[in-house]
Formats: structure tokens, sequence, C-alpha cells
């Protein structure tokens, strides 16, 4: 008897065995990438001197750098643009919309493997996909051929019982899972979801529930494909692409939870982090700025319509802005074809381009001190684009009924009967903003702008590395906090040595100023649990590396950052006592000797904190192929030397 997650794996497993924690490597099928992160996949693959791409498909799309203030966004849509013609990728052009609802409308087909080189990917296993995120680098990988390698998780069912009730919707569900088990909770883990409430969530329900399984750190989340999932292809004129994919009766679960859907409140992520989740009635009645709808992680044509229905013929409360921010072309057009667009107008809503838009700092940041309510993923600080920012995450029914309030209301407490939204059928579709690679891309030249700079070299693991602690952080830091988004740094993306400068900019300021006075010696940095939650940018990684980052000492790392640091070449090791974590200071200069002979060995390193004449352990979980590409520094330094070889 065998899950979804397990008939997933071993049907494109190449490499290692289905036992939690071992390292296992998987044949991909599908990759996703999007511009903030795309452009240093295609200046990878370039490197690697492969021709074509390898896959069954792969999809570049462009949602993030939508504004173009300056040549630099619109360069870099060149580049891709001729970058997919070469080499074979399918092109969303700016506008089209987010990539994982356009590639759940467009390409998801259920019991394929997809990679993508952004932290959200999971949402296609609403579709009854396995669908990881992953660093840039490993997606370049995949797309030559190779494997993605990985540690087998632990598979967590979720059971689902019985269904929504009135005013609440999907949002709320992964909601009450950050409740219950906080940012961390699902590291380490694969989280597939069964029982008799999965049939009353639609395929889009189940992307806004896989999407924010990310914000539980899990590896991704899964759901069947069933006959939800048939429908919701034919409605996209695919239904030759759907397979069943369910799990066995009785098959097993590592780990077990249960959720009474009828029993679900509406729910709200307060400041600061996605997994700071109360009751909408405990914060109600704060007057707030901005009521913000869409992004990934809410991008369903009924997520729109149900806002549309709940302020049809009202008009948006004087002191707020409601921000409308269209998942997808195709949502925009059936928007129009249904009516909502209009009644959305006509209640004061301000219509945005279909893009990442906000979410990500591009545009839409919100007043000082101001409270925005927002159906996105993250409300990490600053990642709004304003310091200090207030930002709540809530369902599409808090986020309109706060909007004709001015406060924040539990969409309950509303004099209004609840609406009742049916998807049609058959949805409108237009895929003339999808470029279909070219049969032939040998004569393609790819035109770059002077913003795009070639991928920095990552020298090998000295002998011995001795270097300062620049940098000594708490838990939970996000690649936000490391490497800030926003419309002026990711223009940078494609240029290293400049996107370099913002490095830890919202933890320490003058931190680009420390790290050039350390010259070639290069610095280490210390930090708590959790380190590097949130995005797949490996700018996280590549721009800390540039200017000397050769190892981070944690309690704990996210999956993806994590393994950005091992493919670039930067030694990654926990405390072995969580208690030495208060023994290191910034300014100490820590010791690592004879590192090339005693990393392949053992598991288990001993540091010198030579600054205070006292030493301590710590530990790395890297495998024998990662020591290596450690050793060489980094995953392209490996390849070439495998090749060679």
């Amino acid at each position: 008897m065998k899950n979804v997650t397990q008939k997933l794996i071993e049907s494109h497993l190449v490499d290692g065995v289905m036992e939690p924690g071992a390292e296992i490597g998987i044949r991909i099928d599908q990759t996703l990438t999007q511009d903030a992160t795309g452009t240093m996949v295609m200046l990878e693959f370039e490197a690697m001197g492969v021709p074509r791409i390898q896959t069954e498909l792969s999809a570049q799309y462009v949602d993030h750098n939508l504004l173009q203030i300056d040549f630099k966004n619109a360069d870099d849509h060149i580049f891709l643009r001729d970058a997919c013609r070469k080499f074979g990728l399918w092109y969303s052009r700016p506008g089209n919309g987010i990539s994982h609802p356009v590639h759940m409308e467009r390409f998801g087909v259920p019991g394929k493997v997809l990679l993508g080189s952004d932290s959200h990917t999971p949402s296609a296993g609403a579709l009854g996909m396995l669908a990881i995120g992953a660093g840039g680098l490993d997606v370049a990988m995949a797309m030559a051929g190779e494997p993605f390698y990985f540690k087998m998780p632990e598979i967590w069912g979720i059971k689902l019982i019985n269904t929504l009730p009135d005013w609440t919707s999907a949002k709320d569900v992964i909601l009450e899972m950050l409740k219950r088990h906080g940012v961390d909770g699902g590291f380490g883990r694969i989280i597939e979801y069964y029982g008799p409430g999965v049939a009353s969530l639609s395929a889009m329900d189940r992307l806004v529930i896989a999407n924010m399984g990310a914000e539980l750190g899990a590896t991704t989340s899964v759901f069947p494909s069933d006959d939800t999932v048939r429908q919701f292809l034919k409605s996209q004129n695919r239904e030759s692409c759907w397979t069943e994919i369910k799990a066995d009766e009785g098959s097993p679960y590592d780990l077990h939870d249960e959720i009474d859907l009828a029993k679900i409140v509406p729910l709200i992520a307060c400041p600061g982090s996605p997994g700071n989740v109360v009751p909408v009635s405990e914060v109600a009645g704060k007057k707030i700025y901005q009521s913000y709808i869409g992004s990934s992680a809410n991008p369903g044509l009924r997520d729109f319509a149900i806002v549309a229905l709940i302020m049809e013929g009202k008009t948006v409360h004087t002191d707020v802005s409601l921000d409308i921010n269209p998942s997808t072309r195709q949502v925009i057009e059936n928007l129009i074809h249904g009516g909502y667009m209009e009644m959305l107008v006509q209640t004061g809503a301000r219509i945005h381009q279909a893009g990442c838009n906000g979410c990500i700092g591009m545009g839409q940041a919100p007043a000082t001190g101001k409270i925005s309510l927002r159906t996105v993923p993250r409300n990490f600080p600053g990642r709004s684009g304003t310091i200090g920012d207030q930002v709540y995450l809530c369902s599409p029914e808090t986020a309109a009924a706060s909007a004709l309030t001015g406060v924040i209301t539990d969409p309950r407490t509303l004099d209004v009967p609840y609406p009742r939204f049916r998807e049609p059928d058959l949805l409108k579709q237009n895929t003339a903003m999808l470029i279909a690679p070219d049969t032939d891309g040998m004569s393609i030249d790819i035109e770059k702008g002077p913003n795009i700079k070639p991928l920095p070299d990552s020298p090998p693991l000295p002998d011995m590395l001795e270097a300062q602690v620049l940098l000594k952080m708490g838990d939970n830091i996000s690649t936000d906090e490391i490497m800030p988004a926003g419309a002026h740094i990711l223009a940078f993306r494609s240029n290293i040595p400049e996107i370099s400068k913002y490095s830890f900019s919202r933890v320490d300021a003058e931190f680009y100023e420390k790290a050039l006075g350390l010259e070639n010696s290069g610095f280490m940095v210390v930090c708590g649990d959790n380190y590097g939650q949130g995005s797949s940018r490996e700018h996280a990684v590549l721009g800390p590396r540039y200017l000397g980052l050769k190892a981070v000492i944690a309690k704990s790392f996210a999956r993806i950052h994590w393994q950005n640091l091992v493919n670039f070449g930067i030694l990654p090791l926990s405390f072995a006592n969580p208690e030495d974590y208060e023994s290191v200071e910034s300014g100490d200069v820590l010791s690592l000797p004879s590192l090339r002979d005693t990393l392949p060995l053992s598991g288990t390193l001993v540091i010198d904190n030579t600054s205070r004449g006292t030493s301590f352990e710590v530990k790395h979980t890297l495998s024998c192929r990662q020591v290596e590409m450690i050793l060489a520094g980094g995953q392209i330094a490996y390849i070439k030397n495998k090749y060679q070889k």
C-alpha cells in the first residue's frame, strides 16, 4: 500500500532509497523559472554548454520584475526571451501572470515532477504533482538532464473531514496549519492531504493550501488527482492530461494530523511572520489603510469574484485603498466576461497588472505605520516595501469585509448573506502571451544588456578556514532580510557585484562596508533556528558569497537556503550543542584547521574560537556527493571537474 507521495517519488527515483533522511535523486519532468531567479538560471545553464533543455517541458515566466523604471528589467526580459528561444523553453511574457497559476492552467499534469526556482512551486501539488522549490542552480542542472538530489522527507498525512462553513475559505485552512505548527513545523516533511474533506475543495482551493505549505517549511504539499482535478483540467481544455492518482486504502504515513473543516473560523496572521496566527475576532476593530487581493497564494477566479460579490453595489471605505492584483491574464478575461471586473471597478478598487507586484514590494507599498491586509503568502518585516510595515495575511472574505468597514472585520459579522460563486464549466482562454520555443535555437544570439554580468567564480574550500564572525543573528532570519527584494534591488538580479551591496542590509545597514574592510580574509555569520526561511532566491547566497562569506553556523537551516549554500561552496554547519550559540559573538575569530581532510571523514567538526581561547563542536549533514561539491567550490566547479574526468 502506498500513499500519493510514495507513488510519485517511486516512479521517478533514479538514486537512493526512500527512507527518511537518506539522500535520493529523482528524475525531473518539468521546470519552472521566474524572472527574479531565472536570469541566473539561464546564465548557469549557458555556462554548462548544454545546447538544449533535456526535460519534457520547461517554462520561463516574467512575473516579478514588471516595473520598468529604467532599462534593467526590460533588458532582462529580452535576455530571457532570447534564452528561451535558444535553449527550448516556453516563455510567458510580462503581464501574462504569476508563474504558479499560469503553470496550473496550461502545463500542470498529474503524476509529473516539477522543479522550480521559486519557493512556492509546491502550488502545483494541487494537481497531484510532486512540485518542489529549489535554488536556481538545481533547476539549471535539471534542465540539463541531471537528477535532483534531496533528503527523503517524512510524509505527513493531514486528514480533512467535513466541509468549510460560510465566510471561510482555503486560506483559513492553511492558516490553521500555521497556527498549529508554526513556520518550521513542516521542515523535513512532505505534507499530503487526504480524507473525505478533500473533495469539497476545488483545484484552486488546493493551490492556496499547497502554496503556503512553503511557509511551514515543508519540502512540498501533495493532493490526490481525483475527479475535481479532472474537472479543472476540463475547464482548461486539457482533460486528456488527467490521470487518477489516489492513496491506497489504509496507506501509511510517518506522521498524522486531522482538520475538521467544519470547525474552521476566519483566521489572520499578524505582522512579522506567517506563523503568528490568531482568529480575526481577536484583532477586529483595528483601523486599516489597505486591503490587497491577489498573489500566488490566492490566485483563483473565485478569490476575486467572491470579493466582487461581497462588495457589489457598495463603495470601499473612504480611508482604504483596495488593491486588486490579478493573478493571470486569463483570470482578468474571465472576471470581465462574468461581470466581476465591473463590480470591482465600481467599488473604487485600484486594478493592477497581472503579476507578483506588491507581494514582493514591487509597488502598492503601504503607508508609514498603517495596517495592510493582504491575501499574499508572506509578511516578513519590510517585504511590502515599507520599513516597519504592519502586514496581516488573511482570506479574500476577511479582506473584502474589512475594505468595506475600514477596520479589521470578522466577515461573519457583515449584515449580508454569504455570496455563492460557481466556477464556469469552461473558462475563457487566451494563450497569445505564451511563446512556444523555437524548434531549432542554434542560430539564436542571446542579447545581453549592460546590467547582465557573468557568474562570479567560487574558489575551492581551503584546508585552513579561519575567519571573523561578521554578524550574529537570531531565529527565523528570512531571505528577505539576507537579500531584500523590491523594485530597486531585484533589478540587479543578473549583476552579482552590484546586488551584493545590499547583503544583510536590513539586519546591519553597514554590513557591506564591514565586509569590504576584511579584504580577502572572508567572514562567517552565526544565527539561530530556521536560518534562510522564505524565498528560493539564490542571490541571498550569491551576494554574501561574493563579499567573502565562507561558512554559516546556525542552530538549524531552512531547506532551500541550506541547499543553496552547498551549491555555491559555502559550508553550512549546525551547533552540536545549541547552547554554544551563546558562546560566540560578532567579532570573534573562528578557526577550522585541516578542513579538507576532516570534512569527508566525519559529520562532527571542532571549531576553535581563537578570540576567547575556547572551542565547540559543530555538525554537518552533507552527503558524500555534497562534500565533494563543497571541496570543489560549489556545484558548477564540481560538475566541470566531473566531466573533465
